[in-house]
């Protein structure tokens, strides 16, 4: 069982590094989180407020936070079948999410990449996605602590999109070994 964490503020390059891992090669799939609340759905598993108190009762969660007006779950079951099934890519922001999903699935070999481009250039592309949340995006991006013990640290605003899913699949494929 393999899995790749993408940890990184908002508009650091998780979901384009995703596609790009996954160009690289199919098996990279994205896990989608459980999300209840407004906003983008795709990427997501989307569910009631109700169906998201059901898995906190089951002992299912093993990460969940708040942001952008939506609650966002990762649980258990749904990621042990996900990564028995693929090289799983988890997207994450907060320190604590990193090891909580690591210790959820320890069985599992982990790639952990850190992904950062400076503030300045985060805004440009939260501005493009048009989202109409730019200033919250940037709160996040404010609060998202730097990951000390990550396997690799990319800064996305130097290296293309592709260079940076070729070093994580190098990566992981040696890790592997």
């Amino acid at each position: 069982m393999k899995g790749v964490i993408l940890y990184g503020p908002p508009a650091s390059g998780k979901d384009s590094i995703t596609a790009a891992l996954h160009e690289i090669n199919p098996v990279y799939c994205l896990f989608p989180r459980v999300k209840v609340g407004p906003g983008r759905t795709s990427g997501y598993r989307m569910a009631t407020g109700q169906e998201a108190e059901q898995l906190r009762k089951q002992g299912e969660v093993v990460w969940e936070n708040a942001r952008y007006s939506s609650s966002y779950i990762i649980d258990r079951s749904f990621l042990l079948d996900h990564i028995g099934r693929s090289i799983t890519v988890v997207h994450l922001g907060q320190t604590q999410a990193v090891s909580e999903v690591t210790k959820a699935i320890p069985e599992a070999s982990w790639t952990v990449a850190y992904l950062w481009c400076p503030r300045d250039i985060a805004a440009i592309r939260i501005r493009a996605r048009n989202t109409n949340d730019d200033e919250e995006r940037l709160r996040a991006w404010d609060a998202t602590e730097p990951l000390q013990d990550a396997d690799l640290f990319i800064d996305t605003s130097k290296i293309s999109i592709e260079q940076a899913a070729k070093l994580i699949d190098r990566f992981q494929k040696e890790a592997s070994r």
